[in-house]
């Protein structure tokens, strides 16, 4: 899958280190793999869940949750935003 953007995952692990080994093995991961679907996703990912048209992911023990827009035609995954559990559970992030 083609990640669109790496500069949001190097800019949160900049603000909060604790993310970074977590957040480089999402890519990693995401990045040598091409999924079809979210079940073929679950399969390395079981606790990713979709939220209206959007896909989040645990991060760090759910520490962190990343929010993204999965293209599984076009095999690419837009970033669409990278917060605390707390920032999260807010819920500002769906507006």
């Amino acid at each position: 899958m083609h990640v669109i953007t790496r500069k949001r995952l190097n800019e949160f692990a900049k603000r909060h280190s604790d993310a970074h080994s977590s957040l480089l093995h999402w890519y990693r991961e995401i990045k040598k793999r091409e999924f079809s679907n979210l079940e073929e996703l679950r399969r390395i990912f079981p606790s990713a869940d979709q939220v209206d048209n959007l896909t989040v992911f645990n991060i760090g023990g759910n520490k962190f949750r990343l929010v993204s827009a999965i293209h599984y035609n076009r095999k690419r995954v837009y970033i669409r935003a990278i917060l605390t559990h707390q920032e999260y559970a807010r819920g500002t992030w769906k507006e």
